[in-house]
């Protein structure tokens, strides 16, 4: 099940990305966007991730405590192997003074866009220097312990962390509601 997955998400990816760029209203030159997508079959979950976007599993643990688990790696620029493919293409890593935090992909001789991600849809101003779209594919057999799994942006996790975010699903009075409770969360922090 795993590899036929994996071979569709980085097929749908790269035509998604490719249609981005022939959409004659969207500018795609210095802006885009991140993904998480999550497969389901039975037990069994394939993610596709393409920059910082995350997803995170609600689990009850072995005290019986419902704990939260990072169940995909945010790309960053400052990754080792995405800032070295990204160096390796001519692309830039650093962070600005003021925001010595967030590491940035820049052009080779500009301080231009200055990306906090190294993968993205879109941005194709920063394609030819190491930011590309090819999604992280990672399995995982899930188990009974297993209550939900959150597909959250970055936006949201500049502001609530992953515990903070399995909190607010699990505490949510409605279902309907449990998206619009963690984008409040996120403003008020």
């Amino acid at each position: 099940m795993y590899l036929p997955l994996k071979q569709s998400f980085l097929k749908t990816i790269k035509l998604m990305d490719k249609k981005l760029k022939l959409h004659p209203l969207i500018e795609y030159l210095c802006s885009g966007a991140t993904t998480v997508t999550l497969l389901k079959q039975g037990l069994d979950i394939v993610i596709g991730n393409v920059g910082d976007s995350r997803a995170i599993l609600g689990s009850i643990d072995k005290d019986n405590s419902l704990i939260s688990v990072q169940l995909t790696v945010d790309l960053k620029p400052n990754l080792a192997r995405e800032a070295a493919r990204i160096r390796q293409c001519k692309g830039r890593v650093f962070a600005l003074h003021d925001e010595p935090e967030v590491p940035c992909v820049w052009l080779p001789n500009n301080d231009l866009p200055g990306l906090a991600m190294a993968r993205a849809f879109g941005d194709f101003c920063l394609k030819d220097f190491g930011l590309i779209s090819v999604p992280n594919v990672s399995y995982r057999h899930l188990t009974e312990r297993g209550e939900f799994i959150v597909l959250v942006t970055n936006g949201v996790l500049d502001a609530l962390s992953n515990e903070q975010v399995v909190n607010i699903v699990a505490s949510s009075p409605s279902h309907t509601t449990t998206a619009r409770d963690i984008v409040d969360s996120a403003v008020r922090t």
